[in-house]
Protein backbone atom coordinates (compact mmCIF):
# COMPACT_ATOMS: atom_id res chain seq x y z
CA UNK A 1 0.00 0.00 0.00
CA UNK A 2 1.35 3.40 -0.99
CA UNK A 3 1.72 6.16 1.54
CA UNK A 4 -0.75 9.03 1.42
CA UNK A 5 0.78 12.35 2.49
CA UNK A 6 -1.45 14.77 4.39
CA UNK A 7 -0.99 18.32 5.67
CA UNK A 8 -3.43 19.05 8.47
CA UNK A 9 -4.16 21.36 11.38
CA UNK A 10 -6.92 23.67 12.52
CA UNK A 11 -8.27 26.16 9.97
CA UNK A 12 -5.96 29.20 9.65
CA UNK A 13 -3.10 27.33 11.35
CA UNK A 14 -0.67 27.59 8.45
CA UNK A 15 -1.62 24.57 6.35
CA UNK A 16 -1.57 26.60 3.12
CA UNK A 17 1.89 27.93 3.99
CA UNK A 18 3.13 24.38 4.50
CA UNK A 19 1.58 23.25 1.20
CA UNK A 20 3.39 26.15 -0.53
CA UNK A 21 6.67 25.12 1.12
CA UNK A 22 6.28 21.49 0.01
CA UNK A 23 5.29 22.60 -3.49
CA UNK A 24 8.39 24.82 -3.70
CA UNK A 25 10.52 21.87 -2.57
CA UNK A 26 9.26 19.77 -5.46
CA UNK A 27 6.56 17.67 -3.82
CA UNK A 28 3.51 17.19 -6.02
CA UNK A 29 0.48 18.81 -4.34
CA UNK A 30 -3.18 17.89 -4.72
CA UNK A 31 -4.99 21.07 -5.67
CA UNK A 32 -7.85 21.78 -8.01
CA UNK A 33 -6.87 25.49 -7.90
CA UNK A 34 -10.56 26.45 -7.62
CA UNK A 35 -9.99 28.60 -4.55
CA UNK A 36 -8.01 31.53 -5.83
CA UNK A 37 -5.41 33.52 -3.88
CA UNK A 38 -6.93 36.38 -1.91
CA UNK A 39 -5.86 38.91 0.71
CA UNK A 40 -6.00 36.22 3.44
CA UNK A 41 -3.82 33.82 1.45
CA UNK A 42 -2.06 35.83 -1.28
CA UNK A 43 0.01 32.81 -2.37
CA UNK A 44 -3.00 30.52 -2.67
CA UNK A 45 -4.64 27.74 -0.72
CA UNK A 46 -3.44 24.63 -2.58
CA UNK A 47 -6.41 22.47 -1.67
CA UNK A 48 -9.12 20.29 -3.15
CA UNK A 49 -12.53 21.94 -2.88
CA UNK A 50 -14.97 20.22 -0.49
CA UNK A 51 -12.43 17.51 0.40
CA UNK A 52 -14.11 16.79 3.76
CA UNK A 53 -17.51 16.25 2.12
CA UNK A 54 -15.91 14.00 -0.51
CA UNK A 55 -14.11 11.94 2.16
CA UNK A 56 -17.24 11.71 4.33
CA UNK A 57 -19.27 10.43 1.36
CA UNK A 58 -16.55 8.14 0.01
CA UNK A 59 -13.53 7.65 2.31
CA UNK A 60 -11.63 5.72 -0.38
CA UNK A 61 -11.55 8.97 -2.40
CA UNK A 62 -8.31 9.73 -0.55
CA UNK A 63 -6.54 7.02 -2.57
CA UNK A 64 -6.92 9.18 -5.68
CA UNK A 65 -4.11 11.33 -4.25
CA UNK A 66 -1.31 8.75 -4.03
CA UNK A 67 2.00 10.40 -4.81
CA UNK A 68 0.76 13.90 -3.92
CA UNK A 69 0.33 15.77 -0.65
CA UNK A 70 -3.28 16.56 0.24
CA UNK A 71 -4.52 19.23 2.63
CA UNK A 72 -7.22 17.95 5.01
CA UNK A 73 -8.01 20.19 7.97
CA UNK A 74 -8.16 18.53 11.39
CA UNK A 75 -11.89 17.81 11.36
CA UNK A 76 -11.59 15.83 8.12
CA UNK A 77 -8.99 13.36 9.36
CA UNK A 78 -11.70 11.28 11.04
CA UNK A 79 -12.93 10.24 7.56
CA UNK A 80 -9.63 8.71 6.42
CA UNK A 81 -10.06 4.96 5.89
CA UNK A 82 -7.40 2.44 6.95
CA UNK A 83 -4.29 2.97 4.87
CA UNK A 84 -0.74 4.22 5.21
CA UNK A 85 -0.45 7.91 6.07
CA UNK A 86 2.26 10.41 6.81
CA UNK A 87 0.69 13.49 8.36
CA UNK A 88 2.34 16.83 8.97
CA UNK A 89 0.13 18.53 11.55
CA UNK A 90 0.52 22.30 11.81
CA UNK A 91 0.01 23.88 15.22
CA UNK A 92 -0.35 27.61 15.87
CA UNK A 93 -1.12 29.90 18.78
CA UNK A 94 -4.91 29.55 19.14
CA UNK A 95 -5.50 33.28 19.58
CA UNK A 96 -3.63 33.96 16.34
CA UNK A 97 -5.86 31.43 14.59
CA UNK A 98 -8.96 33.19 15.90
CA UNK A 99 -7.54 36.62 15.01
CA UNK A 100 -6.84 35.35 11.49
CA UNK A 101 -10.37 33.97 11.15
CA UNK A 102 -11.87 37.29 12.25
CA UNK A 103 -9.64 39.15 9.79
CA UNK A 104 -10.60 36.76 7.00
CA UNK A 105 -14.34 37.14 7.76
CA UNK A 106 -13.91 40.88 8.38
CA UNK A 107 -16.09 40.44 11.44
CA UNK A 108 -15.64 40.02 15.17
CA UNK A 109 -16.52 36.58 16.54
CA UNK A 110 -19.12 37.43 19.19
CA UNK A 111 -18.78 33.86 20.53
CA UNK A 112 -14.98 33.89 20.55
CA UNK A 113 -14.59 32.18 23.93
CA UNK A 114 -16.88 29.35 22.80
CA UNK A 115 -15.10 29.11 19.44
CA UNK A 116 -11.77 28.91 21.25
CA UNK A 117 -13.02 26.11 23.52
CA UNK A 118 -14.43 24.20 20.52
CA UNK A 119 -11.16 24.53 18.57
CA UNK A 120 -9.07 23.39 21.53
CA UNK A 121 -11.39 20.40 21.99
CA UNK A 122 -11.19 19.54 18.27
CA UNK A 123 -7.41 19.89 18.26
CA UNK A 124 -6.99 17.64 21.31
CA UNK A 125 -9.41 15.01 19.98
CA UNK A 126 -7.77 14.99 16.55
CA UNK A 127 -4.30 14.54 18.03
CA UNK A 128 -5.52 11.72 20.29
CA UNK A 129 -7.19 10.01 17.32
CA UNK A 130 -4.01 10.27 15.23
CA UNK A 131 -1.90 8.81 18.04
CA UNK A 132 -4.29 5.84 18.36
CA UNK A 133 -4.10 4.87 14.70
CA UNK A 134 -1.32 2.49 13.75
CA UNK A 135 -1.58 3.45 10.08
CA UNK A 136 -0.60 7.09 10.72
CA UNK A 137 2.84 8.54 11.25
CA UNK A 138 2.69 12.14 12.36
CA UNK A 139 5.07 15.04 12.62
CA UNK A 140 3.79 17.99 14.65
CA UNK A 141 5.20 21.32 13.47
CA UNK A 142 4.58 24.80 14.79
CA UNK A 143 3.69 27.63 12.41
CA UNK A 144 5.23 30.26 14.67
CA UNK A 145 8.50 28.33 14.97
CA UNK A 146 8.76 27.66 11.22
CA UNK A 147 8.59 31.40 10.63
CA UNK A 148 11.10 32.23 13.35
CA UNK A 149 13.69 29.59 12.36
CA UNK A 150 12.70 27.97 9.08
CA UNK A 151 15.90 26.04 8.39
CA UNK A 152 15.75 24.01 11.61
CA UNK A 153 12.07 23.09 11.28
CA UNK A 154 12.07 22.47 7.53
CA UNK A 155 15.04 20.13 7.97
CA UNK A 156 12.79 18.16 10.34
CA UNK A 157 10.03 18.01 7.71
CA UNK A 158 12.59 17.11 5.04
CA UNK A 159 13.77 14.20 7.20
CA UNK A 160 10.21 13.04 7.92
CA UNK A 161 9.56 12.90 4.16
CA UNK A 162 13.00 11.40 3.50
CA UNK A 163 11.75 9.01 0.83
CA UNK A 164 10.77 12.02 -1.30
CA UNK A 165 13.54 13.96 -3.00
CA UNK A 166 12.81 17.52 -1.87
CA UNK A 167 14.89 20.65 -2.40
CA UNK A 168 15.44 21.96 1.14
CA UNK A 169 16.84 25.31 0.01
CA UNK A 170 13.76 26.01 -2.14
CA UNK A 171 11.55 25.00 0.79
CA UNK A 172 13.34 27.49 3.05
CA UNK A 173 13.07 30.15 0.34
CA UNK A 174 9.28 29.73 0.25
CA UNK A 175 8.86 30.91 3.85
CA UNK A 176 7.54 34.48 3.76
CA UNK A 177 7.53 36.06 7.20
CA UNK A 178 5.74 39.13 5.80
CA UNK A 179 2.61 36.98 5.70
CA UNK A 180 2.76 36.45 9.48
CA UNK A 181 0.22 39.15 10.26
CA UNK A 182 -1.85 38.03 13.27
CA UNK A 183 1.12 37.89 15.60
CA UNK A 184 0.72 37.39 19.33
CA UNK A 185 3.32 37.20 22.04
CA UNK A 186 3.66 33.74 23.51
Amino acid sequence: MKTIYIVSGLPRSGTSMLMQILDAGGMPVASDRKRKPDRSNPKGYLEVESIIDKLRDNPDYVFNFEGRVLKVIAYGLQYLPPGSYKIIYVERNIDEILDSMEEMMRAKDEERDETKKAFIKLDNKTKADIEEREDMQVLFVNYNEILSSPKKHLEEIHGFLGEINLDLERMIGAVDEKLYRQRRER
